[in-house]
């Protein structure tokens, strides 16, 4: 009998939100998704946090320039250090005020001293790693361009997942709900892999003296809340939905 084996496919981001950290909870194995065209200013080189003066601000790494045709793992960062203390400036209005500040600024300089060099993809994956362990959250990461798999050429967006998880003999692919519409859920059960679709539960927290700002960097999440607090929320603050049913799996 096939063992399961649960799969989660996604690019490599840059201290995404907290819903990512619940999809990386629920499966078995993630594949850090590095093989296609970049896009700039995406998730994969900012995030967002809160503002000084009210709402959100972006934080940046910047990277050099590349043809429009790089993939991602080519992507470098222009420059690490300063990236690094331009962050570590635009986090530290949370002083004083957000009562985890310490621990999150040390992972996050962490993470960035862990990046032995330039490459944009190795700092997102720290990031990961970094968080991951932070809240005690199995991170079982494969990098996709590593696997040298045998993937058919001129695969279409909703193509690259069904194709890699039949490789990697998943049983159910996990991916978020906002994706749903590029997936057909006949090309995974050709393969007799189950499509299944996670749905993120709003988690609210205290930012006073700010106001709360949904969706911002899992750095801000961490920020207010205990590493214990974060963990139930990125296990409990998730629904999974199969492709072809309309109800809810715990």
């Amino acid at each position: 009998m096939k063992n399961e084996l649960t799969l989660g496919l996604m690019q490599p981001y840059f201290f995404p939100y907290l819903g990512h950290f619940s999809l990386i909870a629920a499966v078995d194995e993630w594949v850090v998704f590095d093989i296609t065209q970049y896009t700039p200013q995406s998730w994969m080189n900012r995030n967002r946090v809160l503002h000084p003066q009210g709402g959100w601000q972006y934080v940046t790494v910047p990277v050099s320039s590349a043809a429009s045709s790089a993939k991602t793992r080519e992507i470098r960062v222009s420059n690490l250090s300063k990236a690094k203390a331009n962050i570590v400036g635009k986090l530290s209005h949370y002083r004083k005020k957000a009562p985890h500040f310490e621990a999150v600024m040390s992972l996050v300089e962490g993470a960035f001293d862990e990046a032995t060099d330039d490459s944009l993809l190795l700092l997102n994956v720290r990031g990961l790693d970094a968080v991951c362990r932070y809240l005690d959250i199995p991170f079982n990461y494969r990098i996709c361009s590593e696997l040298d798999l045998p993937l058919p050429a001129n695969l279409g967006p909703g193509d690259w997942a069904p194709e890699i998880c039949g490789l990697l003999g998943a049983t159910r692919y996990l991916n978020p709900s906002s994706g749903r519409d590029i997936f057909d859920p006949a090309e995974f059960a050709r393969r007799a892999i189950s499509l299944c679709f996670a749905e993120p539960r709003e988690f609210v927290y205290d930012v006073t003296p700010y106001r709360f700002e949904a969706n911002l960097s899992i750095l801000d999440v961490l920020m207010w809340n205990s590493s214990n607090t974060v963990a139930q929320a990125v296990r409990n603050h998730l629904a999974i939905v199969p492709a072809n049913a309309s109800r809810r799996l715990p």
